[in-house]
């Protein structure tokens, strides 16, 4: 504030315009998100403003409804597999890629995140023709597999980008102590990079719940998932139903989002304190 009030009027002018846009542009990207949150409670029959009274009833509606609670738990029981797997496939990926010459190391990052540069549609179209003769459309582990696919780049990134700041000479010293490897990683290893690893696993998570591309392709009537069915809804019929599930999304969103976040300042902070100790 000091600094603001210090500064020449021009300068003032400048920061207050930059940030008087700064809140256009934020207002603009989250309007219409939040615009969706009050339609959701609107006790009309329509997704209209003003608001005909406000009411419950879609939500009552949303989790008294068979198809959309068995979209609901399928959407669950998908994004929690996937971001096991995702997270214990992407994080053994991270450390390998860590150990390779450089550029070795580029080429296979380049490799396993090809799934995030490649169209979604087209992913899914190599899928749908690679699970056909195996009989792996229209399941849940088709679901699985293919949400990992999409989701293991995320992790990769974020543990690699955790593991820079590892102290490698850890796993050494852990070996030369007689330990062995799988002991050393989960005694010495895991705890540090820790919050890398589960910013990976909410970023799977987050993937898996939100697609929709790979559920078009793969998904059949019984592994609806909550986007497909509110595509299914909007196509077919649409009420503020679709609004109260697109309002739950939008609050586990901000929960994912807070907790990385919360995660990434953990992180900073124990990259830090390690900073410290080494210098002391």
């Amino acid at each position: 504030m000091d600094t603001f009030q210090s500064a020449s009027p021009l300068d003032r002018s400048c920061r207050l315009g930059l940030r008087v846009a700064c809140a256009a542009i934020l207002l603009f990207l989250i309007l219409p998100v939040l615009v969706i949150i009050p339609l959701s409670f609107n006790g009309g029959s329509f997704l209209t403003f003003p608001l005909e009274g406000i009411s419950l009833r879609w939500y009552r509606q949303l989790f008294a409804s068979e198809n959309w609670m068995t979209a609901i738990r399928n959407s669950f029981l998908i994004a929690i597999a996937t971001t096991a797997l995702a997270t214990a496939l992407g994080t053994m990926a991270a450390i390998g890629m860590q150990r390779l010459p450089g550029k070795l190391k580029m080429a296979m990052q380049m490799f396993i995140t090809s799934p995030v540069i490649v169209p979604v549609i087209i992913s899914a179209t190599a899928l749908y023709f690679l699970y056909a003769p195996i009989g792996l459309n229209n399941s849940l582990p088709g679901l699985v597999l293919s949400h990992t696919v999409l989701a293991v780049p995320f992790v990769v990134i974020t543990v690699a980008a955790t593991l820079e700041g590892f102290d490698m000479n850890l796993m050494r010293a852990a070996a030369s102590s007689g330990a062995p490897p799988v002991l050393a990683f989960r005694r010495i290893m895991l705890p540090l990079i820790a919050p890398g690893v589960i910013s990976g696993g909410l970023f799977a998570f987050a993937v898996s719940f939100d697609d929709i591309v790979m559920a078009i392709f793969l998904a059949g009537p019984r592994q609806r998932t909550i986007p497909l069915q509110m595509f299914n809804g909007v196509r077919e019929e649409i009420n503020p139903t679709i609004a109260a599930a697109a309002t739950i999304l939008v609050i586990l969103s901000i929960l994912l989002l807070s907790a990385v976040e919360y995660l990434k300042h953990r992180a900073r902070r124990m990259n830090a304190s390690g900073l410290e100790g080494h210098q002391a």
